[in-house]
């Protein structure tokens, strides 16, 4: 039977976001690492490898396939209470001690993470996307920016068929990925994991390509929304709260902060479970520094009203959530408040059509995706 590694380098085409350098080397512009990558060696990311002087990049397979609502990406302001067909591929540039994904980002890297690739197409997952009553196709689960290629054909069917497209992702961008995917995507959540470069560095990565991403983003109209998993002794000094939170509404105090719950999960079992005490504090940091719309996640019934959307104008409740589920919806048609009539930001549907599931499941008719051996 074929290694993993040996079926992945199987499933490939050659790559877009890369350019020849000297002695048959390339460099890769699909992430922040942008990596030199030497004849027969693959990048960080373990999935992107130069063969002969050329970029291979993964193709023709997803890692899984799981219908979500839109709330769990998480994005609140965008189409709120849609179906968001997900789909992953294998492998990630970071490598985070507590990753809830890491059976699929770890694949290559860790011999425990075992996640075998289904053949795919495009066009089999749109038509399974549409079936289940999609809205939107997400690229998520793997680092999305490492098989952007993939994902762009992936959106141009979704596109074609009248589906929205968005990236779940760790934000770790260049220009160059950025305007590759920038004519096909509608939505994008980038993880800010830390506002300290010594932090990041432990994940494997630098903070610089993640806040250049987060204003690219806006900067191209791009609908964005930020999360940060709130880490106890990680990442939760109010003075690193305060700085990340500045640093967003720097950027627009329009975009939804997203601060989540930790718990143990993979490699990182030394820090206690975050508590509701602690991303109300974040809160309430994030809203001294000016942000409008902050969200507390993974913790539903326990925060008080931050699972809800307020007018930042008038403060009136216009979703009101618990966990996942959309309990009221009051938005009018073009988006705006129904009290004081103020625009609120964000990607709306022009009725709410209710929920088709308020929790993830698996598509019905999976079996048509086939494992590859």
């Amino acid at each position: 039977m074929s290694s993993l590694r040996e079926v992945l380098n199987q499933n490939v085409r050659e790559g877009e976001l890369y350019e020849p350098i000297e002695r048959n080397r390339i460099r890769c512009f699909a992430c922040g690492h942008c990596c030199p990558i030497a004849e027969g060696q693959a990048g960080v990311c373990k999935v992107r490898f130069n063969q002969g002087g050329k970029l291979y990049v993964p193709w023709g397979y997803v890692g899984g396939v799981q219908c979500d609502p839109i709330e769990k990406k998480p994005f609140f302001h965008a189409y709120p209470g849609a179906l968001a067909y997900s789909f992953g591929m294998l492998g990630c540039d970071l490598h985070c001690s507590y990753c809830q994904n890491w059976v699929t980002s770890q694949a290559l890297r860790d011999p425990h993470a075992v996640s075998p690739p289904l053949e795919a197409s495009p066009e089999l997952l749109v038509q399974d996307a549409l079936r289940q009553g999609a809205k939107v196709l997400v690229s998520t689960y793997n680092e999305p920016l490492i098989t952007a290629e993939w994902a762009v054909e992936m959106f141009k069917a979704a596109r074609a068929a009248g589906l929205k497209t968005a990236f779940v992702s760790n934000g770790n961008g260049t220009p160059q990925v950025l305007e590759y995917l920038r004519p096909w995507i509608d939505f994008y959540k980038v993880d800010l994991k830390s506002f300290d470069d010594q932090h990041y560095r432990q994940l494997g990565g630098r903070i610089g390509p993640i806040l250049d991403t987060i204003r690219s983003l806006h900067s191209m109209g791009i609908w964005v929304e930020i999360v940060t998993l709130l880490i106890p002794g990680f990442n939760d000094s109010d003075d690193e709260l305060r700085r990340l939170t500045e640093f967003v509404v720097s950027v627009s105090p329009d975009i939804p902060w997203h601060v989540t719950a930790f718990h143990k999960d993979y490699k990182m079992s030394d820090p206690a479970d975050t508590k509701a005490s602690d991303l109300l504090r974040a809160a309430e940091i994030g809203n001294s520094a000016g942000l409008r719309y902050i969200y507390a996640g993974n913790l539903p019934g326990r925060v008080g009203d931050l699972e809800n959307t307020h007018c930042h104008n008038c403060r009136h409740v216009l979703i009101r959530r618990y966990g996942y589920f959309i309990e009221e919806y009051r938005l009018t048609q073009d988006g705006h408040c129904p009290k004081c009539q103020i625009k609120i930001p964000g990607c709306w549907a022009e009725r709410f059509e209710g929920q088709i599931a308020d929790r993830p499941f698996l598509p019905g008719r999976r079996s048509k995706l086939v494992e590859i051996s």
